[in-house]
């Protein structure tokens, strides 16, 4: 299937002007190849390319609307790393396994401050596409951990730290929750004072394992615990 991103509106559906250039200039597609257009909002269309000059459009078969979106759905809110190209592997990666929501998280012991979100944006996009998502993901601002916590409910909040000495909670000790959000630290964890902020919010204590994971892979192992519920 060849996938691509655009707008879906009633019976009209218009090809991104991106992925217009990538089809002509890129791809080097012909008229009448077939293509599947999405919304990322979970309809699809599907039908024939018509190339005109540097534009590419649709002459649309069919229109699927409201394909299921995910369950459980998943929330990871993960501190950047100092190498962003590990950030974008996580982002990438997530994606693929059917995470619904990423927010970049700033805490105290985060390095990078500046993040480039329009560029995840495109590469959650992509991602998508290539795993054959019609459901895109939402990849929030880049926001501190305190004006994070103002907008969650405990209830479906977990935070993953390597403070052995606290109480943690094993992952298979999770109930069954159709929305569920992750909190993942930064290099170096979490600081005590902002564990006992966690704490003050009642946002459980969750343990991923005897071995310390790096912040990416964390998100990561989560984001795989997630889809294999899907599953």
């Amino acid at each position: 299937m060849k996938l691509f991103f655009g707008e879906i509106e009633g019976n009209k559906v218009t090809i991104n002007n991106e992925e217009q250039q990538h089809i002509v200039k890129v791809l080097r597609m012909r008229d009448g190849e077939e293509i599947h257009v999405t919304d990322g909002n979970g309809n699809l269309a599907s039908g024939k390319l018509s190339i005109e000059g540097k534009k590419a459009n649709i002459e649309v078969s069919e229109i699927k609307r409201d394909f299921p979106g995910f369950n459980p759905k998943l929330h990871i809110a993960i501190a950047p790393t100092k190498n962003i190209d590990r950030i974008e592997f996580f982002v990438e990666k997530a994606v693929e396994m059917g995470i619904s929501e990423i927010t970049i998280l700033q805490t105290e012991k985060t390095e990078r401050k500046n993040i480039n979100i329009e560029k995840l944006r495109k590469q959650a996009i992509a991602a998508s596409k290539q795993s054959l998502r019609f459901h895109f993901p939402i990849i929030n601002d880049s926001v501190k951990i305190s004006d994070f916590l103002k907008k969650i409910n405990p209830d479906h909040t977990f935070v993953a730290h390597c403070h052995e000495n606290l109480e943690r909670i094993q992952l298979k000790e999770i109930p069954h929750l159709e929305n569920i959000t992750f909190l993942i630290g930064p290099e170096g964890d979490f600081s005590e004072k902002e564990i006992s902020f966690l704490a003050e919010h009642k946002i459980k204590a969750v343990s991923l394992g005897n071995q310390r994971l790096r912040t990416e892979t964390a998100g990561l192992f989560v984001a795989a615990w997630n889809y294999n519920k899907m599953i």
